[in-house]
């Protein structure tokens, strides 16, 4: 998971939480009182205090006397996103439900996988990827058609602070990223 940092002024900055080392990761949870997967958790909820505490504990790396309460980021200033491998398992996952169950429709397919890209630290790869396995999915068979019609769908509209120039933060109630591969999607 990288949490997009963009201070009120400054460039945007990514932190990877898979970076943590262990004992990094135990300073993340104790400080927010939380065990480490519910801070994974939060992460993909975009959790404040989660993405607050990671980003606070790779920063020390380089600013060895930064405080806890001397790093308190505005509320739109930090954002999730998935890396190539976690993009690559959600995509993976739902083409492999797709293959072991013949009900599942690629228009389930791409109703599930929709969200993709805006959640993806690199949308590029992210929809690259997507219409690698659309194509393996094609040549197994699959009928590609529905898929193409959701793909080309409009992606859910955004506002706010600009993290990058390929990813903006959630507007909505719910993270992008905490509707992580979830198999009823393609059953609903």
């Amino acid at each position: 998971m990288i949490i997009v940092y963009t201070p009120e002024g400054g460039e945007p900055e990514q932190y990877d939480a898979r970076s943590l080392l262990s004992s990094e990761a135990s300073i993340v949870a104790r400080t927010i009182d939380q065990k480490w997967p519910q801070v994974k958790e939060g992460l993909a909820e975009e959790d404040l205090d989660a993405m607050r505490a990671v980003v606070w504990v790779l920063k020390k790396r380089h600013q060895a006397n930064l405080r806890f309460g001397e790093f308190d980021p505005g509320v739109d200033e930090m954002v999730t996103r998935c890396d190539k491998r976690e993009v690559e398992d959600w995509v993976d996952g739902a083409f492999g439900i797709s293959a072991a169950d013949p009900e599942v429709t690629p228009e389930q397919i791409a109703h599930a996988l929709r969200e993709v890209p805006a959640a993806a630290e690199d949308p590029d790869h992210a929809r690259a990827y997507i219409e690698k396995c659309r194509a393996e999915a094609e040549a197994e068979g699959k009928d590609p058609e529905q898929v193409e019609a959701a793909e080309a769908a409009p992606e859910p509209t955004t506002s706010g602070t600009s993290t990058s120039a390929t990813s903006e933060p959630s507007t909505s109630d719910s993270s992008r990223t905490s509707s992580t591969w979830d198999p009823a999607l393609l059953t609903g």
